[in-house]
């Protein structure tokens, strides 16, 4: 019998919904979910996926969809040398990026968290390939996280600007992310 697991998050900033499976398979791991927002003042509807080996490192992912009148439809993977790919033309930079983390849901946060498995006290850098679907960029964005207790993790990502204590569950979604998400279910 294969793991899986759901999780729905209410959104904050602005408000909007994301609901998210994750499933064991064979090979790996697949997360599959749809978030749907306000972008900008405009609607936005993602469904998106991301593959997984067994140890949690990202092999691909796609989003599909639309933000306001804008049609979404985006590849991204990781070649077997580690190179990054956006719809099939490679992304220069990123290859100490072994997590792909979608900007507009919190369901890739748990990729870094299972890979890393930190352990209370633990801390790690975990850059990712981060993608931003309205200006369908891949970029690297630095990452550092710090296991501070069962369900605690610090949280900091400066390129962004952003730093927080993320409250984990169990199986490693991110229950609460303050300013931008918290479970609903």
């Amino acid at each position: 019998m294969s793991l899986t697991s759901r999780i729905l998050w209410r959104r904050l900033d602005p408000p909007g919904h994301d609901a998210c499976l994750v499933e064991e398979r064979s090979s790996g791991w697949w997360l599959d979910g749809t978030a749907n927002f306000r972008h900008d003042n405009l609607p936005a509807c993602l469904r998106y996926w991301v593959s997984c080996d067994r140890a949690w490192r990202s092999r691909r992912g796609q989003v599909r969809g639309w933000i306001g009148e804008q049609s979404v439809d985006v590849r991204v993977a990781r070649t077997a040398s580690g190179a990054w790919t956006l719809d099939k033309i490679a992304v220069p930079g990123l290859d100490d990026c072994v997590d792909l983390d979608f900007g507009f849901t919190p369901a890739t946060n748990l990729v870094a968290l299972r890979r890393l498995a930190l352990p209370i006290g633990g801390a790690a850098d975990a850059p990712a390939a981060w993608l931003d679907v309205a200006a369908r960029s891949l970029t690297r964005l630095p990452q550092h996280l710090e296991r501070r207790s069962e369900t605690i993790y610090g949280y900091r990502a400066p390129t962004v600007g952003y730093s927080a204590e993320l409250e984990g569950d169990g199986f490693g979604f991110v229950r609460r992310y303050p300013g931008l998400w918290e479970v609903e279910l």
